[in-house]
């Protein structure tokens, strides 16, 4: 399966990291030192580059996945890479309330705060499947993992500590619209969330962010081809969370698009039209 039906936009395509958000910077300068970051499906792939990537900028993490073996072994190549690094780890399904709940308090327990929170699990299964291929409980369990895991995470951070920033992780079906999955429903509808969140809480910085295209076991259960490397997606969240780019809250981003170029090229028309938000278009 190819991305061939993906929109095309008029930014720059990154597939790899470049100068603007060149990580290496943060891990020099620290920029995340002091602050506190949670991450959900943080076991593998896109949330395990992130958990590293968070703890090379300074940064203490709560990680949060279903299973304690794969958080603890993402932690020991945490503290191989980090020693001084402050891990901990909470095993949580996000679609349970009470688990996240849990996660959160222990977190607060530990660190006192959050500053930043991704809500990276997520779960897909194979586009190339129509509506009347699809198990009805399958289909409904990855909608209930892409949307109402982002809801109860956010809402538990809301409500038990109101922090300063709330990353939401959208992925490539939020704009794959010849996909019926429920892959594509869910994203998009987190996508709006997103939005609300921004809108509700502007002292929170709320990005929709595409991580693209990366070689994982999600992609490859999807049958989509990874062409990104995976660092792209965390430096892209680094440079978000360091206050580099905080006019984009409440809007939709890939980590694709060339960031030093979108601010330069393209603010203040983004702007001027409300882009990058879900609305419904009437024709003139």
């Amino acid at each position: 399966m190819t991305l061939a039906y993906l929109p095309i936009f008029p930014f720059t395509s990154r597939h790899d990291v470049y100068p603007e958000i060149d990580p290496e910077v943060q891990y020099a300068a620290q920029t995340h030192k002091g602050k506190v970051v949670l991450i959900t499906g943080s076991s593998r792939g896109i949330g395990e580059d992130l958990a590293i990537t968070y703890a090379k900028a300074g940064a203490s993490l709560v990680l949060a996945a279903r299973t304690q073996k794969a958080l603890d072994e993402v932690k020991a190549k945490i503290l191989r890479e980090v020693p001084s690094a402050d891990v901990l780890v909470v095993p949580t399904d996000v679609v349970d309330v009470a688990q996240v709940e849990a996660a959160v308090k222990a977190g607060l327990e530990r660190f006192g705060k959050f500053d930043i929170v991704i809500a990276n699990a997520g779960k897909a299964d194979a586009f190339d499947k129509s509506i009347s291929e699809k198990d009805p409980l399958e289909w409904w369990n990855i909608v209930e993992v892409n949307i109402r895991g982002v809801y109860n995470v956010a809402q538990r951070v809301v409500l038990f500590y109101f922090g300063r920033r709330d990353i939401e992780t959208e992925s490539l079906a939020s704009h794959c619209p010849t996909c019926p999955n429920p892959y594509t429903l869910s994203k998009e509808a987190a996508h709006v969330f997103v939005e609300y969140v921004a809108l509700e809480y502007p002292n929170v910085k709320a990005f929709a962010v595409h991580p693209g295209t990366v070689d994982t076991e999600m992609t490859r259960e999807a049958g989509v081809v990874g062409e990104d490397n995976v660092q792209l997606a965390s430096a892209t969240y680094l440079y978000l969370t360091a206050g580099k780019a905080d006019w984009l809250s409440g809007k939709f981003l890939f980590v694709n698009w060339d960031m030093g170029e979108l601010q330069r090229d393209w603010k203040d028309k983004i702007l001027e039209s409300n882009a990058l938000v879900s609305r419904i278009v009437i024709p003139a």
